[in-house]
């Protein structure tokens, strides 16, 4: 059997409050936020579901309401919820987009674990690396 054409769309970030970690990534990354629902009739206010999408449309951010929502231990430690997925974000200027990313609600990780890239969390504790993509040129 041949295989099927595929696309990798973009990642589902579970949350405890999907809506306003989209507004973090529509206002981090300059992608509008494209479609919002929720919370749900008996659900908490913070319930809820949200798409960001590329200017390109080539790439999509799914945000989704996770009850049972724990924000995952970075660096891992054992016992504690553990990262399953983080995002590489390429940047033409590393200072200036950690000193956006921490305007827009990021915090600094601790840990740092390699030169010339920076580990940054989401307000819901997701990992995120900001790394010098050679790809961008200066704005």
């Amino acid at each position: 059997m041949p295989r099927p054409r595929t696309r990798m769309a973009g990642p589902v970030l579970d949350s405890a409050d999907p809506l306003a970690l989209a507004d973090f990534y529509a206002r981090l990354l300059g992608w509008p936020v494209v479609e919002r629902e929720g919370p749900r009739p008996g659900h908490p206010p913070t319930d809820g579901w949200a798409k960001i999408r590329s200017r390109e449309q080539d790439l999509k951010i799914e945000f989704q309401f996770e009850e049972h929502y724990t924000p995952p231990v970075w660096p891992p430690v054992d016992g504690a919820p553990q990262m399953m997925i983080h995002l590489d974000i390429g940047v033409d200027d590393l200072d200036t987009a950690v000193a956006w990313a921490l305007e827009a609600g990021a915090t600094l990780a601790d840990h740092q674990p390699q030169q010339g890239v920076r580990v940054l969390l989401d307000p819901d504790g997701h990992p995120f690396c900001l790394f010098p993509d050679p790809g961008l040129t200066p704005a």
